[in-house]
């Protein structure tokens, strides 16, 4: 219906990411010892941002799908029965059918917020000018991500949460961590603020917040999340109604006879590297060599500067799920010799979380550079339920950031 490559190609994931990383190469510019400043050029990292995405232009990839034996049909699509679609009224049948439908943006009902006009990712990962300011109503990964990108291309930068946290999902020290690197950037964190109004006066938005008080900014980015993309593709033709959390799927990702599911529309986790665990999953499947999906050890990433990484339980999800856990955290700089060879003001923590009684790790997080790239140690270990004797027993390259997993588990208090 829309681009080949969805979301994550074209308007997330790749463009997010592509921003993000001049500046973080300015950030460790400034603060590794016996360099300058690098400089920022936006004309270029716009043009490069389209190479990327391809501009609205998937024309590569369709052909890339088509050089390999793959039909590539564009329109609306919808299950008509078992077996049985139909494409913008053209009748197409198949044995095995996969919805990948992906998810919308979540738009919180704000009285003024279509009058006023406001970006979602969309937008806001296409533009081709720099705001002078910008209001951001969402502190999970994607407002957090894009106010770390605008406030480093020069745009006064505030965000509106409505939780006590950003990314509350997450330990809570994680949050604080984010939200201390957010402010010291000079980001304004509004944290337990709900915007109840949007106006336009000129060329501002006037956000009004409970209580009275108002922001002003010359853009307004919604970044409150994403819902489930499971209506509309004929479902109730094979008697599956998918609600309004996401296509119910089973263990190996089929949501009825002939039918499977995988991505945000299955609303399990919303990431492109679950989609794509979730496509192997069903691919196996149809395959006739059925694997079950296995999501303890999914990581989760926010590629601010530091990084966020995080894999499996919270401490308070773990309680939560009557697991007798114990956490322990320790501070890079102060720990490891890494941080400091890497950068002149070492930064970072790591935390991980314990089973007492089966002795195995079942969530570990970190905050700090190159984190997205360590965490992958902890997966490892969640997924394959390594013993606590064999983790402690494992020997870390020196110097690493990896190292710090060692001693954060030394710190546990496993008796």
């Amino acid at each position: 219906r829309e681009l080949i490559g969805g979301e994550c190609s074209n308007w997330a994931c790749i463009p997010t990411k592509t921003l993000l990383r001049p500046a973080e190469v300015r950030s460790e510019s400034e603060n590794a010892a016996g360099t300058d400043p690098a400089a920022l050029n936006w004309p270029e990292l716009d043009r490069y941002r389209d190479y990327m995405t391809g501009a609205g232009d998937d024309s590569g990839r369709v052909k890339g799908y088509e050089d390999r034996g793959v039909t590539v049909v564009k329109g609306d699509g919808r299950i008509t029965g078992r077996g049985r679609l139909e494409i913008d009224g053209n009748p197409f049948s198949a044995e095995q059918i996969l919805i990948t439908t992906g998810s919308d943006p979540v738009i919180p009902p704000i009285e003024g917020l279509a009058e006023a006009g406001y970006w979602t990712n969309r937008e806001a990962t296409a533009l081709h000018a720099i705001p002078s300011s910008a209001v951001i109503i969402g502190g999970g990964p994607v407002g957090i991500e894009l106010a770390q990108f605008l406030h480093r291309f020069g745009t006064a930068v505030t965000v509106v949460q409505g939780a006590p946290r950003l990314v509350p999902r997450e330990d809570a020290r994680v949050c604080d961590l984010l939200t201390e690197a957010m402010r010291e950037a000079g980001i304004d964190v509004r944290l337990d603020a709900q915007a109840v109004s949007v106006r336009r006066e000129g060329e501002e938005r006037v956000v009004t917040l409970e209580g009275g008080s108002e922001l002003r900014a010359e853009q307004l980015i919604v970044a409150t999340g994403r819902r489930p993309r499971g209506q509309g593709v004929g479902l109730e033709t094979v008697g599956v109604d998918p609600g309004p959390h996401g296509i119910p799927i089973d263990e190996h990702c089929r949501v009825t006879d002939g039918v499977w599911a995988a991505g945000d529309c299955t609303g399990v986790m919303l990431f492109t590297h679950l989609a794509k665990y979730q496509a192997r999953i069903a691919m196996a499947d149809m395959a006739g060599a059925p694997v079950p999906a296995d999501y303890r050890a999914i990581p989760r990433v926010i590629f601010t500067d530091p990084e966020v990484a995080a894999v499996g339980l919270t401490a308070e999800q773990a309680d939560e799920q009557g697991i007798d856990a114990a956490a322990a955290s320790v501070t890079l700089g102060s720990s490891i010799a890494r941080p400091s060879t890497y950068e002149e003001a070492a930064r970072g923590e790591v935390g991980v979380i314990l089973d007492r009684d089966r002795r195995v790790m079942v969530g570990a997080w970190a905050v700090s550079p190159l984190a997205s790239e360590w965490i992958h140690q902890a997966v490892l270990a969640i997924r394959a339920e390594v013993s606590y004797e064999v983790l402690i027993d494992t020997v870390a390259q020196f110097p690493s950031y990896s190292e710090a997993f060692l001693l954060a588990l030394q710190a546990v208090d496993l008796d």
